[in-house]
């Protein structure tokens, strides 16, 4: 859901259309080929009915960036600020990055998938996928040193 969500910008409508894959997954049932594993193929699927959805309503509406942040549990007030503003700058700065950025990054930090399963996915070769992930890995960090985040590298 949240893969979708990257696209659409709007956690209601990624609900909907994370359903409308497990429909179409139960009614039309396409075969799976075992070319892949079953999560890559179905993340495959999600975006491509994601992708209809888009192609059918160009104008997308955005979802209030306050509404998505996921704030972590602790003892400090102060660190609870800073770590929210940190995901606050993070979250905007990633808004910025070209479609596919955002996808690759997502996929790749945030789901654990493979080069190869994000080329299957993302329906690109793994050299495609390989500078999509460089590229948006200076994107971000050209974002985040914009907008004044102060980070260490690892």
């Amino acid at each position: 859901m949240l893969y979708l969500n990257s696209f659409v910008q709007n956690i209601h409508m990624a609900e909907d259309l994370s359903e409308d894959t497990f429909y179409e997954l139960m009614i039309k049932r396409p075969q799976f080929s075992g070319k892949s594993s079953f999560k890559t193929w179905l993340y495959a699927i999600g975006r491509n009915i994601t992708a209809k959805h888009i192609r059918k309503h160009v104008k997308l509406s955005v979802v209030p960036l306050e509404s998505q942040e996921y704030l972590a549990v602790e003892e400090s007030i102060e660190g609870n600020y800073i770590k929210s503003e940190q995901k606050r700058m993070v979250h905007q700065a990633l808004h910025r990055l070209k479609l596919e950025y955002r996808q690759v990054l997502f996929l790749s930090y945030f789901e654990g998938f493979s080069i190869s399963e994000m080329a299957l996915i993302m329906k690109k070769s793994e050299k495609q996928i390989k500078n999509f992930l460089y590229n948006a890995k200076k994107a971000l960090k050209s974002e985040l040193e914009r907008s004044g985040f102060d980070y260490e590298e690892s």
